[in-house]
């Protein structure tokens, strides 16, 4: 991936989260947090049963079959095939009914569907800052009147206490993950090189996340239409400024 055009390419999207992203993805979310991230989405969202959400990123399904679990109503949109497929394989074990759709999140085809939409687990800021606005205002043409939207990433001043950059490597059996992490200052970009080892092969893939602080969501939220704009911590949290994460959750 060209860094400098702070765009990242379908292809490089689906070489990203393919079956290399599925081999570790217990060892990175192991269920138990999934089941106790899935409690704090419900909560933050004031979901019921029956109630129609959009999962923006949906990946292997991992918080979307758990909220249909809960009693939710859920469509998951991803770019990935290898992650849809593993998302509507664990459904189908889990008897639940989900609806996903191979797509991309800067153009979707509802309008004034759910009653609330999620981009979880880091799934905003992949693209410039043009298409990240546009991510936004299709959001908010999906949700009806009185609908949430729900953004999770890390707080970006968190990310002051790190040193770039940073190493993180997981190993499953002999399959190592490596990833190489670095922050931008000038572009407000955090810039990943992932090195998968696997089967006696080695795969490089890049993964580059624009980094949003609060002011400039609430900013960009209220532009695409919605009403008002609350900040969290991890998980629901009260929001920290050296916490982990920023949680958002928007009002149309």
């Amino acid at each position: 991936m060209d860094c400098k055009t702070n765009e990242l390419s379908i292809q490089e999207m689906e070489s990203y989260f393919s079956e290399d992203y599925l081999h570790f993805s217990d060892l990175v979310n192991p269920p138990e947090v999934s089941d106790r991230e899935m409690e704090a989405i419900w909560k933050l969202l004031s979901l019921g049963c029956g109630s129609p959400v959009l999962e923006l990123g949906c990946g292997y399904g991992r918080i979307a079959n758990r909220l249909a679990e809960k009693g939710a109503r859920v469509t998951g949109l991803d770019i990935s095939p290898s992650l849809l497929k593993k998302a509507a394989t664990d459904a189908a074990e889990r008897r639940v009914d989900v609806e996903y759709v191979h797509g991309d999140m800067r153009s979707l085809p509802w309008r004034e569907r759910f009653d609330a939409v999620i981009l979880w687990f880091t799934t905003f800021g992949y693209f410039d800052e043009a298409d990240n606005e546009r991510v936004l205002h299709e959001a908010a043409a999906s949700l009806r009147k009185g609908g949430r939207l729900l953004i999770d990433q890390i707080n970006r001043f968190h990310l002051l206490r790190e040193q770039s950059p940073t190493y993180d490597i997981v190993q499953r059996d002999n399959d190592l993950r490596i990833d190489i992490i670095n922050n931008d200052a000038l572009t407000d970009r955090r810039n990943n090189e992932r090195i998968v080892i696997r089967g006696g092969c080695v795969r490089r893939m890049h993964l580059s996340i624009r980094q949003y602080g609060f002011s400039e969501c609430s900013r960009m939220l209220r532009s695409a239409g919605f009403d008002s704009v609350e900040a969290y911590g991890q998980e629901g949290e009260e929001f920290t400024s050296y916490g982990p994460r920023l949680v958002v959750v928007a009002y149309k």
